[in-house]
């Protein structure tokens, strides 16, 4: 495997031998006589390159680049760049014969838009890409060059070769003269182009964001630094597609790039960025709950010559995806779905599995709820598809289900989702399941025969969010993807994706009992004792007794169930139209020992109505919070004067917290600082220093990570502003939710 220095001088090594006709370095060379007279071919051979200006700056900042901390010229899809090229001689636009050549990939040909080949003088060539001359003086002409719309997106060697009769003399190769192309979401002529200069903002331009999790009645954030624009990290996205052998001609459609980044960012079947790994057992790498960003992940990826990095979650393949999205130049942004149902067989629902007593069968119950999964969403227009379906899609790279015979998943069109039209690629049957599931409680008798006892049809895909533009509070874009439940045009949905081949809902209908049962319970922290309330709302005309069984479970955040903590019977009478509340106490000894990462608790409530023989059931997740980690800056953060970074833990819990590490990370302010710690005693504290020295002024974002095997998602951010050098000003900082 190649480290990526080595991978990039590889392709700068390759440039010698990668034509089908032959090249010269110099006239000597020629074995042909030349053609026309003595005097024509003297006078053409007399021209030659001094010097190649890319105009790198001016360029950079034309097309939006000038983020990128790369020394090459960073161009995009359809707009115009402007090159100087100084001759040893007056330039001759009607006499001398100029070509400027871009090459990509290790055999070039122009029929695959991996040569390109311009004119500058006489001649003229039909091809895509545009070619104008700006301006001549003297030796100095100035070149005018427009990538074709639907252009490989890549790094490209650029030649300048002038041709005579003796042939061609083409400039040495330079690694300096290379470029990179990328898609253009300025350009409506582009694939991803999107319209509002604040989106494009948003989800091309900004490189920090905030990923949501927790549950639905209670979202919690964790900062996460993309990092696009960062040193290394163009290449590293290019070498993901390198090192997935994705074909030349797929990287200048947007469809085909985003299908086969699903399947790279994970190593589930081929070398890809990352590892999941949902087992608790993070022995061989980091703990997924310890990333802090996608810099550190894709640095370690190149850096050990394409070798999956290890390990990640939802999330983090979420984040990863879209800082490779944002750094080719599509827009993208991290959706989370709370209550995201993994559907197994694709037949729309999820069951529950009570046995007679109304305990939850964890050993038969094998659908599984995510308490929240994130997913990607890019921005773009799909040929394959009828218009209506182009705009956001949805993208998953998280390892769940195979599509093609790999682990991937998407693109797949939003609006088809909520229109219910399955039919169309990719997996679209796959990512409606995830939003629409319905959730069955199946009861079985002391014969072992089950019978379903009731479906709630508005669990699954409860909330569905993204960071708002311009802000870190979260966007509701739950009906992008859905009509509200039980209206007419959800109904219309369900029967359209029931026409393309979902199952049919056979188990309705069902008698309603006119009881409903809802679960509640406030912020919970950690260690906590705490009650869940039972509201019982009878909406009969007659007085109902229910017998209730409560079973409570430590789970994953993926609805999988780790151990059983709590079974519980209790009885309520409800009078008529009343609501009544039944409070459950849940001590914090008999959960803690049971706890898995991410501390979430399950409850599945099983209530029988005696006056009607009914039965309903309800489940809800409680995310217990975890303690805080402080952040707080000494100084006042001004471009090229140190201040202080203070990070603070005190371990309030009765149990040693072993192999802590502690992360701290400032995009455009600070590299990705790790600190480790063999022990920290019940009561003890940490205190983790660190100078920072601007270079950049401007609003920026630090943000820490605790994590150890007995304690996860301990995380904060604080939000800075950072003076230029002659401001005075005081600044403020605030920490962030």
């Amino acid at each position: 495997m190649l480290s990526l220095r080595n991978y990039r001088n590889s392709l700068d090594n390759s440039n010698s031998h990668e034509f089908d006709f032959p090249q010269f370095e110099s006239f000597d060379d020629l074995p042909l006589k030349p053609r026309g007279t003595l005097d024509q071919a003297t006078q053409a051979a007399k021209l030659s390159v001094l010097s190649v200006d890319m105009r790198v700056t001016e360029n950079k900042a034309n097309h939006i680049t000038d983020k990128y901390k790369n020394s090459n010229l960073i161009v995009r899809r359809n707009k115009e760049f402007t090159i100087i090229i100084q001759f040893d001689r007056d330039f001759d636009e009607q006499q001398d014969n100029v070509q400027m050549e871009f090459l990509i990939g290790s055999a070039p040909d122009e029929k695959k838009g991996t040569h390109i080949i311009i004119s500058i003088g006489k001649q003229t060539l039909d091809v895509s890409w545009k070619c104008r001359v700006v301006k001549i003086e003297g030796k100095n002409v100035t070149v005018g060059i427009t990538a074709d719309a639907s252009c490989i997106v890549g790094r490209f060697r650029t030649f300048v070769t002038v041709v005579s009769n003796l042939g061609k003399q083409r400039t040495p190769k330079n690694p300096d003269t290379d470029m990179y192309v990328l898609f253009n979401p300025w350009d409506p002529e582009d694939q991803v182009y999107i319209e509002k200069d604040e989106d494009r903002q948003e989800y091309v331009l900004n490189d920090v964001g905030v990923i949501y999790n927790g549950e639905f009645n209670n979202v919690t954030t964790r900062s996460w630094n993309y990092g696009q624009f960062e040193e290394g990290i163009l290449d590293a996205c290019l070498l993901v597609l390198d090192a997935g052998k994705v074909p030349l001609v797929y990287r200048g459609n947007a469809t085909q790039v985003v299908r086969q980044a699903s399947a790279l960012m994970n190593a589930q079947d081929d070398d890809g960025v990352l590892v999941g790994n949902w087992s608790g057992d993070y022995t061989d790498g980091t703990s997924p709950t310890a990333w802090t960003g996608s810099t550190e992940i894709l640095l370690k990826y190149s850096s050990t010559g394409a070798s999956p990095v290890l390990f990640a979650q939802c999330w983090v393949f979420a984040g990863v995806l879209n800082t490779f999205l944002r750094c080719l130049g599509m827009p993208a942004r991290v959706i989370t779905n709370f209550c995201s149902a993994h559907d197994n067989n694709g037949n729309i629902k999820t069951d529950i599995m009570l046995d007679e007593d109304g305990k939850m069968d964890k050993e038969k119950t094998r659908d599984s709820i995510w308490n929240y999964h994130c997913w990607n969403e890019v921005y773009m227009k799909r040929p394959d598809l009828p218009e209506r379906f182009w705009g956001w899609q949805v993208v998953d790279s998280t390892p769940q289900e195979t599509s093609d015979g790999l682990y991937r998943c998407g693109p797949t069109s939003v609006y088809a989702m909520k229109e219910g039209e399955l039919s169309y690629q990719f997996d679209s049957r796959f990512v409606f399941a995830e939003l629409n599931s319905d959730v069955i409680y199946h009861q079985s008798d002391k014969n072992g025969k089950s019978k379903i006892i009731f479906v709630d049809t508005a669990y699954v895909g409860k909330l569905i969010v993204t960071k708002m533009c311009n802000g870190n509070e979260y966007e509701d874009i739950t009906s992008n993807y859905k009509y509200p439940e039980s209206s007419l045009k959800e109904r219309k949905a369900m029967q359209m994706a029931e026409n393309s081949g979902v199952a049919a809902r056979d188990y309705y209908p069902l008698t309603e009992a006119g009881v409903d049962i809802e679960l509640h319970a406030d912020v919970i922290k950690m260690g906590e004792d705490f009650k869940l309330n039972i509201n019982i709302k009878n909406q009969t005309t007659q007085k109902c007794t229910i017998h209730i069984a409560l079973t409570g479970c430590v789970v994953f955040y993926t609805g999988v169930t780790s151990s059983t903590f709590k079974f519980e019977n209790k009885d309520a009478t409800v009078e008529p139209s009343q609501t009544e509340t039944v409070q459950i106490s849940i001590e914090a000894v008999e959960y803690m020992p049971y706890l898995v990462e991410q501390s979430n608790l399950l409850f599945v409530v099983y209530g029988r109505v005696e006056e009607l023989n009914q039965s309903l059931s309800a489940l809800r997740v409680v995310s217990l919070q975890p303690p805080e980690l402080i952040i707080k800056v000494t100084g006042t953060p001004q471009v090229g004067k140190e201040f202080m970074v203070n990070v603070e833990f005190l371990n309030p819990y009765n149990l040693i917290l072993k192999d802590v590490q502690l992360r701290l990370e400032g995009p455009r302010l600070i590299q990705t600082k790790m600190k480790k710690y063999r022990q920290i005693f019940p009561g003890s504290s940490i205190k983790y220093k660190e100078t920072i020295i601007p270079l950049v002024h401007g609003k920026k974002t630090l943000m820490a990570c605790l994590d150890c095997p007995s304690l996860r998602q301990v995380t904060n951010q604080i939000e800075i502003e950072v003076l230029k050098a002659t401001d005075n000003l005081v600044t403020t900082a605030t920490v962030g939710a």
